[in-house]
């Protein structure tokens, strides 16, 4: 599992595929999730789609403009992509279960995505037949539960997002 201080020789930078758009990550992530959901493909034209979650304010775009585009998630609740308005690449999301309090940030945009280590892969069950899975990644047919994979300091900062999404904040 990925731990603060695997990130801690510097910020986590990365932009789109021009790169008109830059951005800065200055927290490490709560978790990583590699997404194999139906949505997701669509969405990314991908087999799946990598997402580091981290708090939103940690996430500064440095340079370039963003549009937003509204999908609904496998919830029914709006999914907002941000995308470079140069090129199109979607850089990060913000989901409904955290709203603009948390920042789904698309870890192939990464200047150095091996910097980060997947916590999960989830909605296995709906996998391209072809597409293999990792061993050593616990793996899901749906979601999990963050209380049983995330450890206390990543589980809690993601609690603290919860709760204040659910004082009415994001």
């Amino acid at each position: 599992m990925q731990d603060a201080t695997q990130i801690a020789g510097g910020d986590l930078s990365g932009g789109c595929a021009c790169g008109a758009a830059r951005y800065r990550v200055s927290r490490a992530p709560i978790f990583v999730n590699n997404c194999h959901c139906r949505r997701c493909q669509v969405q990314t034209g991908s087999t799946s789609v990598v997402n580091m979650f981290v708090e939103a304010e940690s996430v500064d775009l440095l340079s370039g403009t963003l549009s937003e585009h509204v999908v609904k998630a496998g919830s029914g609740g709006d999914h907002i992509i941000c995308r470079c308005t140069a090129c199109g690449t979607a850089l990060w999301s913000y989901y409904p279960r955290l709203g603009r309090l948390g920042a789904g940030v698309r870890v192939g945009t990464l200047d150095d995505p091996a910097r980060v280590k997947l916590d999960a892969v989830i909605f296995t069950a709906s996998k391209m037949p072809w597409t293999a899975l990792p061993e050593d990644i616990p793996c899901f047919e749906a979601t999990y539960s963050p209380a049983e994979l995330l450890p206390p300091d990543r589980l809690s900062r993601l609690e603290a997002l919860i709760a204040q999404r659910a004082a009415g904040g994001g």
